[in-house]
C-alpha cells in the first residue's frame, strides 16, 4: 500500500501549515495582529442633571450619564489604560431647534462635560463631534432650510462649534455631520483662534447605513428625523466614492480618518489605510454592539470571543483604533490576560 504520508507531502512540497499552529506558545510567537488596550475609544452619552446613570434600553451594558457620573466614568477608563473617551449629548427637548443653535452656546452640555473630565482626568484624551443632529428639532445633523441641509451654513456653525469645543478643552475634533468643506473651515477656525494642537479626526467615510438605530435612540433623535441622510452620507455601494471623499479631508488637513460603521465596511478601513497612510480608525457602531449583545443574551454565539474576534479583524484590516460600547469591558479583559 503506498505511504499516504508520502503523497501529502508531494502535494503539499513538504509544506505544513500546521507547525506553527500546534501548540500555544508557537501560535503566540507567530501571532500577525494584536489587540491592545492602547487600540480602544470609548465613546460615551451624555444628560443633563445631576447623580443620573440611565440605561439605554437599545443597548445594553450602556448608560447616559450626567457631567458628574461621566466624570466617574472618564476616571475608570483612564485606570483600565483606555487613551480616550469620545462624547456625545442628549440634550433637552426645549434646546433643540431648526438650525441646532444650542451648538454655539459655550457652556453646553457637551462643553461643559469636557471641562469638568478634563480638569478631573487630565491624562484621558477627549475627542468631541460638532455634526448638529443631538441640537436640531428635525434630527438632521445639519441646517435645514425648505427642506435642504444648507452646507455652506452648516459648515460656518460647525467650525464656530469646534472653536468652542477646544476652548473646553477637547484635544480632537472629530466632525461626522459629512458637508463638504467641513475640514478645511475647522482647521482654518481652530488655528486663527490658537488651537493649532487640536487634531482633526474625519469622519471620512461615513455611510448612509441601517446601523445606527440604536444610537438615535441614545441621543433621541430617532423619533424626530425628517426624511433620510442620504443627500449628505455616502451610499453603502459606493466604495470608490468614499475613497475620494477621504482624498479631499486628507488634502484639507485632517489628522486622522475614520469609517463609521465599522464591521460591514471593513474593506473601506484596508483600503483609506493603503491609500493614505494616515491613523484609520473604525467605529463599531450601535448597531454592531447591539447585534452582538442580543445574540449573545440569547446564547447564540459566545458573547465575549465574537466581541474580541470584531475587533481584532478591525486591526488585521489596517485600523490604529477603534471606537467601541465595548471598550471598558475590553480593557478589564485585557488586563487579566496580563
Amino acid at each position: 500500500m503506498q505511504d499516504k504520508t508520502h503523497l501529502v507531502d508531494d502535494i503539499t512540497g513538504h509544506r505544513r501549515m500546521r507547525r506553527n499552529r500546534k501548540a500555544d506558545w508557537t501560535r503566540r510567537l507567530v501571532q500577525e495582529n494584536r489587540l491592545t488596550v492602547d487600540d480602544l475609544i470609548w465613546p460615551i452619552f451624555l444628560i443633563p442633571g445631576d447623580g443620573i446613570v440611565e440605561p439605554v434600553d437599545a443597548m445594553p451594558g450602556v448608560n447616559r450619564m450626567t457631567v458628574d457620573k461621566a466624570v466617574e466614568a472618564a476616571k475608570e477608563a483612564a485606570d483600565l489604560g483606555v487613551p480616550a473617551i469620545a462624547t456625545f449629548p442628549n440634550i433637552e427637548m426645549h434646546l433643540r431647534d431648526e438650525t441646532g443653535s444650542n451648538s454655539l452656546v459655550r457652556n453646553n452640555l457637551i462643553n461643559l462635560a469636557t471641562a469638568a473630565i478634563k480638569n478631573a482626568v487630565p491624562n484621558i484624551g477627549i475627542i468631541t463631534d460638532v455634526a448638529l443632529d443631538p441640537f436640531t428639532s428635525h434630527g438632521h445633523d445639519g441646517i435645514l432650510r425648505e427642506g435642504e441641509i444648507v452646507n455652506d451654513e452648516t459648515v460656518e456653525q460647525v467650525a464656530k462649534a469646534a472653536v468652542m469645543q477646544a476652548d473646553a478643552g477637547a484635544d480632537i475634533i472629530a466632525p461626522s455631520e459629512m458637508m463638504d468643506g467641513r475640514i478645511g473651515a475647522i482647521r482654518r477656525a481652530l488655528d486663527a483662534a490658537g488651537h493649532q494642537g487640536v487634531g482633526i479626526m474625519s469622519y471620512a467615510t461615513k455611510f448612509s447605513s441601517a446601523f445606527y438605530g440604536p444610537y438615535r435612540e441614545a441621543i433621541s433623535t430617532g423619533g424626530l428625523l425628517k426624511g433620510d441622510k442620504k443627500t449628505y452620507y455616502i451610499d453603502p455601494a459606493n466604495g470608490t466614492e468614499a475613497i475620494r471623499d477621504a482624498a479631499l479631508d486628507v488634502e484639507e488637513g485632517a489628522d486622522m480618518l475614520m469609517v463609521k460603521p465599522g464591521l460591514p465596511y471593513i474593506d473601506i478601513c484596508w483600503r483609506m489605510k493603503e491609500a493614505f497612510g494616515l491613523p484609520t480608525f473604525a467605529y463599531q457602531v450601535s448597531g454592531e454592539y447591539s447585534m452582538i449583545k442580543a445574540a449573545g443574551a440569547n446564547g447564540w454565539i459566545d458573547e465575549e470571543r465574537v466581541m474580541l474576534e470584531t475587533l481584532l479583524a478591525f486591526k488585521r484590516a489596517g485600523c490604529d483604533g477603534i471606537l467601541t460600547y465595548f471598550a471598558p469591558a475590553v480593557a478589564r479583559l485585557l488586563s487579566k490576560r496580563g
